[in-house]
């Protein structure tokens, strides 16, 4: 699984760097097959933005922006999102009713 985290607008620092890749490691838990997971950091207006992309297999894709003043609560809120949309994907993909061989 391949992290980036980019910016736009701005110069970012270890610190961001760090809290960005370390909340978008664990996205893994909610969904096995994701591939990259690319994290975008911008200031438009005076406002942080984040954006998450990530690829998981068969090529789907999953896509989340938040805005908020403060850079750290855009990534959380980001990450929530992310997880939401990779659990209901899982959910989809699992077979809820699959047929159990009767027992003789």
């Amino acid at each position: 699984m391949n992290i980036t985290v980019n910016a736009r607008h701005m110069e970012t620092t270890g610190a961001m760097r760090e809290y960005a890749e370390s909340k978008v490691a664990k996205l893994p838990k909610y969904f096995d097959n994701i591939q990259s997971i690319e994290v975008i950091l911008d200031t438009q207006a005076g406002e942080a933005c984040s954006e998450i992309v990530v690829q998981a297999s068969r090529k789907v894709t999953f896509v989340a922006h938040s805005r908020d003043a403060d850079l750290y609560a855009s990534i959380d809120q980001c990450v929530d999102k992310i997880a939401q949309q990779l659990r209901r994907h899982k959910d989809k993909v699992r077979n809820h009713h699959a047929t159990h061989p009767t027992e003789r």
